[in-house]
């Protein structure tokens, strides 16, 4: 970039306070709250004013149209044809503006559609003028270069109007920083269309704590020009010596499909010139209306460690789910949760929530309510693991599609109570989909883990036993249903998670606790889980167990690291991250399926399939053995027994 563009005294000087309106633009202002408050109220006047101002303009455009086209000496007969049409020309002008919505819209408001209907109204006068004088007599209508000319001063000064409103308007919410707010001077990375609507937000809220300075982008065809006459500076790396000549203390990230990669060096950047950074909220809920552009949130773990979205099969998700019976167990969790608001968004004939926490089964159903198709809810309170409710909700609901997400997941407690785990994550999953194939479901989706796969807790066991029970309740003689399994890794943001915990310690001002510096795990988002889970509800033909590809694991060290530097601390220095070793049932890394699992490609690039052997021996007779020593209740009978039916789980024995 040439050192012009970047000078305090080239093109673009350093931007300082808004300049102050005078006292005429005061006046002006005043004048427009008036019309807003009194007009705006009374449809009548409203009309009434717009027509007189409206009317001068126009007049005076076709007046000028005549003077410019003989150089402010109109001939005397052009004159009298002038003062003969001026009153039907304006009245024609008038009626078109009328027809092209111009006296609905708001005074003070100004943008792409009002100037189309502006430019529309009088290219049509335009027109028929322009008829007239190739159909009638030459001189009962005005000459082609007063036609052009008025076009022009037409469109030019009834903008003008509307423009000078709405600049009225924008001063008028500018001023001083409110009391007590602190003003954040922001540049903007990435000059897209994202971020144009940031700064054009910002510019219209100006005293209310942020003023865009610049936008950053690394577009050389970008660099050097301006956006509402803000510069557009780059590359990314000259960020470190603008920031202080600007006073730039906060980043706004509005590329939302950023690679992690580049918001870590925008994060970087931001440390290293003592500011803060904010991202734009995704896309989606940009364009749903859920959240405003100028509605920031800090950069989070997940901005980091995200990978590009999964792109997955929304109509057929959509032709699965419509006018179906879904159920989903744990409905108030992490992954229910995010479930049923995906679910409900494809138009169920019935959503029913069950979940044996009230609480979070409240929580998730006052968020629903919210939303449109709210009244196929059915928020049920029963517990998995109680078949005598459970067949009375097949009974009462009819089911035809179950995402079974209810399970006990946090492996240092299941430790402790293996009993609890085999009867909920185990037993009421193999009693569920009995229940299921008993009834005729079409589709039953299992949440499982990826600590499923050579376990060493008592979790991850369950699960792999909830997975061999999948596999022979699809073998069962008679059965119809397709049972389908998902595998995750860590989820983002989940609750009980490593993130929600690290959030905490940094809170509390540490220690953050990290087990071994070296342990590994896969994470993915809850979004990405979720799109998972619908995706192989339309895919699998039964039987099969899914994962989705998931690049490299991630440092849990690492992670600890740039979740505190997020903070705004140092680690190690600010806050400490202690190393407490490992836990019982831990493992240093995870893996994503079994040595004796046949490996294949799904339709979809990032989803693949695993396959089962058949379990060994008689389900219904593991099962009840399985049964029989959790309610016994010996930890280490229970271990031991699972040991049995797992070969590959390493229990630990105290």
């Amino acid at each position: 970039m040439s050192t012009a563009s970047t000078s305090t005294e080239g093109p673009f000087p350093p931007p300082g306070n808004p300049p102050k309106p005078d006292r005429f633009a005061a006046l002006l202002r005043a004048v427009l709250g008036v019309l807003d408050r009194h007009v705006g109220r009374n449809g009548f006047v409203r009309f009434v004013a717009l027509l007189a101002v409206y009317a001068f303009l126009l007049g005076a455009m076709f007046y000028l149209a005549y003077e410019t086209r003989w150089d402010f000496g109109t001939p005397e007969d052009f004159g009298r044809q002038r003062a003969a049409l001026i009153i039907p020309i304006v009245i024609c002008k008038l009626i078109l503006l009328h027809s092209f919505g111009q006296f609905r819209s708001i005074l003070s408001y100004f943008g792409l559609a009002d100037f189309g209907g502006v430019v529309l109204a009088m290219l049509t006068v335009s027109a028929l003028m322009l008829g007239l004088w190739y159909a009638a007599d030459v001189t009962a209508a005005p000459p082609r270069g007063v036609i052009m000319m008025d076009f022009v001063l037409s469109v030019a000064g009834l903008s003008a109007f509307r423009l000078s409103l709405r600049i009225i308007r924008t001063w008028g919410g500018s001023g001083a920083t409110a009391l007590g707010l602190v003003e954040n001077r922001v540049a903007i990375i990435g000059a897209t269309d994202v971020g144009e609507a940031l700064a054009k937000e910002l510019l219209s809220q100006r005293g209310h704590g942020r003023t865009p300075v610049f936008f950053i982008d690394d577009d050389p065809v970008k660099i050097g020009r301006s956006i509402h006459g803000l510069p557009v500076f780059g590359p990314m790396d000259i960020l470190t010596a603008l920031a202080p000549r600007y006073r730039i203390n906060e980043l706004v990230i509005t590329t939302t499909e950023s690679a992690p990669k580049r918001v870590k060096k925008i994060v970087a950047l931001a440390r290293e010139i003592g500011a803060t950074t904010q991202i734009v909220p995704s896309f989606r809920q940009l364009a749903s209306g859920e959240v405003k552009i100028e509605r920031t949130r800090p950069v989070a773990i997940e901005d980091l460690l995200g990978r590009a979205p999964v792109n997955l099969d929304s109509a057929g998700i959509g032709l699965l789910l419509r006018d179906r019976v879904v159920m989903v167990t744990g409905a108030g969790g992490s992954i229910g949760s995010e479930l049923c608001r995906q679910i409900l968004a494809q138009g169920p004939r019935r959503l029913v929530l069950v979940d044996q926490t009230e609480l979070v089964l409240f929580e998730i159903e006052q968020e629903l309510l919210a939303r449109e198709g709210a009244a196929v809810l059915e928020p049920m309170i029963a517990d998995v693991t109680d078949v005598g409710a459970m067949e009375a909700l097949f009974v009462r609901h009819r089911p035809e599609i179950i995402f079974h997400a209810a399970a006990h997941k946090h492996v240092p407690l299941m430790e402790r109570q293996p009993a609890e785990a085999v009867k909920n994550n185990t037993l009421g999953t193999a009693g569920l989909m009995r229940l299921a194939s008993l009834h005729g479901v079409e589709r039953f989706v299992l949440i499982s883990t990826d600590k499923a796969i050579n376990p060493t807790s008592v979790m991850g066991c369950s699960k792999r036993l909830a997975e061999m029970a999948l596999q022979a309740q699809q073998r069962a003689p008679g059965n119809t249903t397709a049972f389908l399994s998902v595998r995750f890794g860590n989820v983002l943001g989940s609750s009980g998670s490593v993130i929600p915990t690290f959030r905490r310690q940094i809170a509390q001002g540490g220690p953050v606790t990290v087990t071994h510096r070296d342990m590994t795990r896969y994470f993915m988002t809850i979004p990405e889980a979720v799109g998972l889970v619908l995706q192989t509800a339309t895919i699998g033909e039964g039987g099969e167990i899914f994962i989705l590809d998931m690049n490299q694991p991630v440092k849990i060290y690492d992670m600890a690291r740039q979740m505190i530097e997020l903070s705004g601390y140092q680690p190690d220095v600010d806050i400490e991250i202690k190393i407490t070793g490992m836990r019982p049932g831990e493992k240093l890394y995870e893996e994503l399926r079994h040595t004796d699992e046949a490996h294949a490609a799904t339709e979809h690039p990032r989803i693949f399939k695993l396959r089962s052997a058949a379990a060994a021996g008689d389900a219904d007779a593991w099962l009840a053995e399985l049964r029989h020593v959790a309610n016994e209740g010996s930890g280490p009978a229970i271990k031991q027994a699972m040991k049995r039916l797992v070969p590959e789980y390493t229990p630990f024995l105290d």
